[in-house]
């Protein structure tokens, strides 16, 4: 109906952007405009807003006016040529107009081009058949109330919201076409079985077929259909085939066909990749945002004078006295401001430097012109080429992890990537860069061309997007705080609660002390923040009420449990047991008072009351708190001895119900919940506007066509309203069961004829039409209207029922859910992850759930141990444990009962069996686990727990002679066992453990939610005890159903959230006189009130059903995606998780889910599979993860979560699953770990070097013990030369290249120590030759190497390679020589430490041998 999207309102018209004077216009153009006869006036008419704002108002009104219909007396049903029709034919008229005239502007063919014009045209045709007056108020009724549709018109955010939800339109119109294909052939198959059932009309014609098969598919009263065939029939298998035949349906229709329209809403909700990263980046643009603004009650001072505080300087020699200074005058030389600035464009010849940076050494002459054509450029030109597409593919790449081909482990594929893509980057992304003119990789200096303009050719838009986001949090987090210094210089008022305590007073510091106490199982040290070991930590690690503990401050616990005990005396109030009677519940609200009272000092006089950045009515919550406070106070002092129905002692008394929920404000979690519901309650909104607009239209069409037609006399047997008077005998049935033909009881009484609607529902005006559709719409009675409806109106007019509950039900209510979902998915964060990112949010849940196997590894050889080892690990002995347990489980199938005792005895004595069995088990893995490993597992605790429970009950069972009572005792004991036995099952099979562990996740995350569901239930029930305490029992309000007492309220509520007659309930807390008493007092009187009634049970039902329940739903959704993801889709699948888990179980020996951090070496050494490291060709890899672990915990114990999570990082493409925050720190934590093994290695090889030499010097140099002694003791200087290898060999000349030995190269982080250019001189001997063992792979072009910390000691930068020299001789002040020939062959001097005379002595050799031969 809504057509094509990608159009404006007035798309049949061509429009383009036309300058007129200093403005821009839209300007429609006609070439392509199909005509009308219409002059240009005319057509401006048609276009203008007046026109389209018209008709919608006329629209408006036209409903306004149908809905006013109202029935009062059974005369005016028969007379239909009233005022109402008469407007109805104007409206109509004046809509037909509309439509010739669109059609003479627009011609025929540019009019049916739109398919809103298609719908208007075929309402126009429609109700002017509808104004006939033999067709008024019948079935074309329809054309009538549709026309509220074109309101929607009105809001283009309810227009884009049902295109966005109904989109498209092929997939849900499939799935309703499907529908009702099942439902014709499930009817037409039903008719055929069951249509010669005598006494049973349900299946007796098509049509009643396809309405029993209807009410099977909205699961109300399905029970009636299926019992109504059974008891018809004979056979007992004939029956149990219909029982069959009717729940497969109720399954297959319930559990496939309605979840498939949630399914289809939910994929119509679904954004698209690049929608989610925008998303994602407008998200935190919102949160920058958000942290850079003060909220309007602070900015509230700057609306004042400043009065800046003054700083007096003492202390100081002078002769004059010093004048009062401001302290942000003072600051401005205290604390230099740093400006801090992104590399995006390219930097400018005027930009400075902002570092100090070392003179570059060249290695050839600086050459200001460059040849076009040359090797060089052409080179250059094709690495560009080729950095581009790889670049490009990067980019195109969409979910696919992109990883090299080969070979190689999932872990050196993406070390692989990652430095790939860092050549391409050139830079370290997502970090501040300095700028600064550096040199080129081949020593150049850059020739007025910035570094960044060659990065950012190859840079992504990630990277500037990571950046500017960046210096946007960085610049709001400094503005905001700015703002806040300033507001408390300026003004001495600001940040003062009260506006009296000091800011920085004792007073105000001892009460943020108490306030803000809070337990922490953690010991961190006061100085870096860091993690101290606890021995404590493993076990407070396994505590939950440790992390509870933890979750709130101590006043906060406090004053949780005060608020439970507070709302546990409320629950013993009522109607006849008050507060305002009764000693002891006064003095529950006094404590009440007083506690709180104490919380809401404390928190102002430390964070204060409204006007200070921690106030505590900062937010709804605080607000809510001191409302709940103020109520209690005015009660507490009041106290009321006298409450009439709706005075303001009874409200005072309903607003004390809202005690329960501080718990929501107290606990930031459920805070949490409701703020992410709240922040999308705009979707939830605009459904709700839907489904009124829904229940508007077929209330409106209920009204015109069954209003006053469903009146009817109480007596069967009078059929008109002038017989239904006097009174008749009613007959009473004191039994719901069947009774046979001719023998009904003769008991009743006589009762006065009336002629009234039925109890519960009518469609005599607009208001009664609503409440009986919106109890339609929830499926409650709906059987009920049908019925009344065929019976007083006709069966033609039951279709009016059932297409709103299959809209209302199948499409409305479904939406509802699909939205409630999606959008809580979206605020939480969820739904906007793409492929990748919700990838590996589900590896980090298989993670979370995989545990270490807790058992023994096999035992070396063939002994018996080994043999029963492996029986117990193979297939079928697990298998044939499973077995046992469902054939032990079976005998549950028959009752155990002391008087039939040889049946008992069968049953007790196969049971004994299986127990023997088990305690074989149990005995066999004893001997293939021993007993310690045997215990460590907790599942094997268990089960010998259970067998030796299961003993106790065979001696029991077969030992004593047991009398009846006790016999049935013991039953129940074995029978407990049995059922605990079956729970096992679980951990017998992976994918039955993996789905027991989500369950059990969903439930914890689900805690918060089903403890506010608890906490809204009870704020129900202290209502519902005020308001319908004293209501007189009615048809199903009752002795089991009532709201005397508040666990009764809860009970009913209970019963209401599963949807059981909550409609029935409600009318009967409906009950006005004169069928009730009215008293003084509310709990005087046993009526009840309409319309407290209908908001009671109306909000209950949406909060609790529509929207509570649909957040379980969430939340299931969410874990379960661990569950049934695809094998193929995972980043790690189970079997890369089994592997680690069983090389963990060889290492781990102890069993206790923690090895030393030395020990990780060992295992990663010993995986297999994917996650399998090659030494030989991975060492880099295997040194950087080694290096992680004991940098992440300090030489600390690591568990088994740590060593898998820090795998998982290492085997997943970071740039594509990570999101930006935990991006940003995995990328600096890579980088720093790189460096330091890289610092690391470069020491380790000189130590190892330094050892060997000073190993083969002679005796009388061994006395020199380091590098400085050595320097001292002879007058030749030590040179080493670290070099890089250059990018291109078109940059060194071919005559080097010729005389250069084999170079080796030099890794991110590495450094590789070589002898200059030797031409005819063999290399040294291995023990003297100073080379690093690097990875052979050479490293990609960097432009810019960045300045590391803790490399800027002191050093000199050479070929834009920064060399630490902090323990040369250069820091002891000599000075460092360097002579032309070094100039050509080297780049850098490094100066080791404790190298002796013989490698200073080699060096020289070298260096003199090679500088006569170019002299020759």
């Amino acid at each position: 109906m809504w057509g094509s999207r990608g159009s404006a309102t007035d798309s049949d018209s061509s429009q383009v952007i036309q300058c007129e004077g200093n403005t821009w216009k839209m300007v429609l153009i006609d070439e392509n405009k199909a005509k009308g006869f219409a002059p240009p006036f005319f057509q401006k008419i048609l276009c203008s807003n007046f026109f389209h704002t018209f008709f919608l108002l006329l629209v408006f009104a036209n409903a306004i006016t149908g809905a006013t219909l109202s029935f009062q007396d059974q005369a005016s049903v028969y007379n239909k040529l009233d005022g109402f029709y008469y407007a109805e034919v104007a409206f109509t008229v004046l809509f037909d107009l509309e439509a010739i005239f669109k059609i003479w502007c627009l011609g025929f063919q540019g009019y049916k081009k739109r398919p809103f014009h298609k719908f208007e045209l075929i309402l126009a045709i429609g109700n002017t058949l509808h104004v006939i007056p033999s067709c008024y108020r019948g079935h074309l009724t329809y054309f009538q109330v549709l026309r509220v549709v074109r309101l929607m018109k009105a809001s283009p955010m309810l227009e884009d919201f049902c295109f966005k939800i109904f989109g498209p339109g092929k997939k849900l119109g499939h799935l309703i076409l499907f529908t009702m294909c099942l439902l014709i052939i499930a009817s037409s198959i039903s008719l055929q079985l069951f249509c010669n059932i005598r006494n049973f009309d349900k299946f007796a014609r098509f049509d009643q077929a396809i309405m029993s098969m209807f009410q099977i598919l909205t699961q109300e009263g399905w029970i009636e259909v299926m019992d109504g065939v059974i008891e018809e029939t004979e056979t007992d298998g004939v029956q149990f085939l219909c029982a069959i035949y009717f729940i497969l349906y109720h399954q297959f229709v319930t559990v496939i066909v309605i979840s498939s329209f949630v399914a289809v809403i939910l994929d119509n909700l679904e954004l698209d990749e690049e929608i989610k990263k925008l998303k994602q980046l407008k998200a935190r643009e919102q949160v920058t945002e958000s942290q850079q603004k003060l909220p309007m009650r602070l900015r509230v001072f700057a609306k004042f004078p400043n009065h800046p505080q003054m700083v007096y300087l003492y202390k100081i020699p002078s002769d004059f006295s010093l004048s009062q200074v401001r302290e942000s005058f003072m600051r401005q030389f205290s604390t230099p401001e740093v400006n801090l600035t992104v590399d995006i464009q390219e930097i400018s010849e005027e930009n400075t430097t902002l570092v100090k940076i070392s003179p570059v050494k060249l290695v050839r002459q600086e050459v200001m012109g460059s040849k076009s054509g040359g090797a060089m450029e052409k080179r250059s030109g094709i690495t560009l080429i080729v950095r581009d597409s790889a670049q490009q593919k990067m980019q195109v790449c969409g979910s696919t992890q992109l990883v090299p081909a080969g070979p190689k482990s999932l872990l050196s594929q993406q070390y692989q990537l990652r430095m790939d893509r860092r050549s391409m980057r050139g830079s370290r992304p997502g970090s501040l860069k300095i700028r600064s003119t550096g040199a080129k990789e081949n020593g150049d200096i850059n020739l007025g061309m910035p570094t960044s303009s060659i990065l950012n050719r190859t840079r992504t838009p990630d990277d500037y997007d990571i950046k500017v986001w960046q210096q946007r949090k960085q610049q709001a987090e400094i503005k905001r705080s700015q703002q806040e210094e300033d507001l408390r210089e300026n003004h001495p008022l600001f940040d003062t609660p009260l506006f009296t305590v000091g800011r920085e007073s004792r007073f105000r510091k001892v009460c943020q002390m108490i306030v803000n106490a809070q337990y922490s199982y953690t010991v961190r040290d006061p100085i870096t923040g860091k993690e101290l070991n606890n021995k404590y930590k493993s076990l407070h690690k396994l505590s939950f009420c440790s992390k509870l503990l933890g979750l709130v401050t101590y006043l906060d616990w406090v004053m949780i449990m005060v608020t439970i005990l507070s709302c546990i005396s409320m629950a013993f109030e009522t109607p006849k047991r008050r507060i305002m009677n009764t000693p002891e519940l006064q003095i529950a609200e006094y404590a009440f008072v007083i506690c709180m009272s104490i919380e809401m000092g404390l928190k102002v006089l430390a964070n204060g009351f409204f006007f200070t950045p921690k106030g505590i009515g900062k937010d709804f919550g605080g607000i809510l708190n001191l409302f709940i406070y103020a109520v209690s106070v005015i009660f507490l002092i009041w106290m009321p001895s006298e409450a009439e129905r709706d005075s303001p002692a009874q409200v005072f008394m309903l607003l004390r119900c809202l005690r329960p929920l501080r718990i929501f404000v107290l606990v930031p979690h459920m805070r949490k919940v409701v703020y992410e519901l709240i922040r999308g309650f705009k979707e939830i909104i605009l459904v709700s506007v839907l489904l009124v607009v829904l229940m508007f239209m077929f209330a409106t069409y209920g009204v015109h066509v069954l209003g006053g037609k469903l009146h009817k006399c109480n007596d069967p047997s009078i059929t008109t309203k002038e017989e239904c008077t006097g009174r008749f005998f009613q007959k009473v049935f004191v039994t719901k069961m069947k009774i046979p033909n001719g023998t009904e009881s003769g008991a009743g009484f006589y009762v006065p004829r009336t002629w009234s609607n039925p109890y519960n529902f009518n469609f005599d005006n607009i208001g009664s039409a609503m409440l009986a559709l919106f109890e339609v719409l929830s499926l409650e009675g709906w059987l009920e209207v049908r019925d009344v409806i065929i019976e007083r109106v006709g069966l033609e007019y039951a279709i009016y029922v059932h297409v709103f509950v299959f809209m209302g039900y199948m499409i409305g209510l479904t939406l509802f859910v699909g939205v409630v979902i999606a959008n809580y998915s979206e605020n939480k964060g969820t739904a906007l992850l793409t492929v990748d990112q919700r990838r590996w949010l589900d590896l980090k849940g298989r993670i979370k759930l995989a545990q270490p196997l807790h058992i023994p590894p096999r035992p070396d050889g063939t002994s018996f141990r080994a043999k029963m080892y492996d029986i117990t690990q193979h297939k079928k002995f697990k298998a044939g444990t499973v077995l046992l347990i469902l054939v032990n489980c079976a005998l549950l199938g028959q009752p155990w009962k002391s008087s039939d005792a040889g049946r008992t005895f069968i049953l007790g004595s196969v049971s004994a069996v299986c127990t023997l069995l088990f305690l074989c088990e149990v005995v066999i893995k004893m001997i293939a686990l021993t007993p310690k490993g045997y215990w460590t597992s907790r599942r094997n605790r268990f089960d010998m727990l259970l067998t030796f429970l299961g003993v106790i009950w065979i001696i029991l069972h077969f030992t004593f002679n047991l009398t009846e009572q006790t016999s049935d005792a013991n039953n129940v004991f074995g029978v407990i066992i049995i059922v605990l036995r079956f729970c096992t099952i679980c951990g017998k099979h992976a994918a039955l453990k993996m789905l027991t562990q989500t369950v059990v996740m969903s439930v914890l995350k689900s805690f918060f939610i089903i403890t506010g569901m608890f906490l809204l239930i009870l704020f129900y029930a202290l209502l519902g005890v005020i308001l319908f305490g004293t209501v007189k029992h009615g048809y199903n309000l009752g002795r089991q159903a009532n709201f005397e007492t508040t666990p009764m309220a809860i009970a009913l509520l209970f019963r209401i959230v599963t949807g059981e007659d909550w409609n029935k309930i409600m009318h009967d807390c409906m009950v006005a006189p004169p069928f009730c008493t009215v008293g003084g007092n509310f709990w005087e009187s046993d009526c009840g009130n309409v319309k407290a009634s209908i908001l009671y049970f109306f909000s209950f039902y949406i909060i609790i059903t529509y929207i509570v329940l649909n957040l379980l739903v969430a939340i299931i959704m969410e874990n379960f995606s661990l569950f049934y993801s695809n094998e193929e889709d995972a980043l790690l699948n189970y079997n890369d998780i089994r592997n680690f888990q069983n090389t963990w179980n060889i290492v781990d020996v102890n069993r206790k889910g923690v090895i030393p951090v030395r020990r990780v070496k060992f295992l990663l050494r010993l995986l297999k599979g994917r996650l399998e490291v090659d030494l030989e060709k991975e060492r880099l890899v295997f040194k950087h993860m080694c290096y992680e672990m004991e940098r992440l915990h300090g030489g600390m114990d690591v568990s088994f979560h740590d060593v898998i999570s820090m795998l998982s990082y290492r085997s997943v493409d970071i740039c594509k699953s990570l999101q930006l925050e935990e991006l940003l720190a995995r990328q600096e934590l890579e980088y720093t770990i790189e460096e330091e093994v890289a610092k690391q290695t470069i020491r380790n090889w000189l130590d190892s070097c330094l050892k060997r030499i000073r190993a083969k010097a002679p005796p009388q140099q061994k006395e020199h013990t380091n590098l400085i002694s050595n320097l001292r003791a002879t007058n030749e200087q030590p040179l080493f030369t670290l070099t890089e290898q250059p990018s291109s060999t078109a940059e060194s000349s071919e005559d080097n290249r010729n005389e250069s030995p084999i170079v080796r190269t030099r890794k991110k982080g590495m450094v590789e120590l070589q002898p200059p250019n030797i031409l005819v001189q063999p290399p040294p001997p291995p023990t003297q030759s100073p080379t690093l063992r690097t990875s052979p792979r050479v490293e990609k072009e960097r432009p810019t190497l960045k300045k590391r910390s803790g490399r800027l000691s002191s050093g000199t930068n050479y070929k834009g390679l920064t060399v630490n020299l902090s323990q040369t001789s250069e820091a002891k002040g000599e000075t460092l020589t360097v002579s032309p020939l070094q100039k050509t062959f080297t780049e850098s001097v490094l100066i080791g430490e404790n190298v002796s005379t013989n490698i200073q002595s080699w060096w020289g050799d070298q260096f003199s041998q090679q500088q006569q031969e170019q002299e020759n």
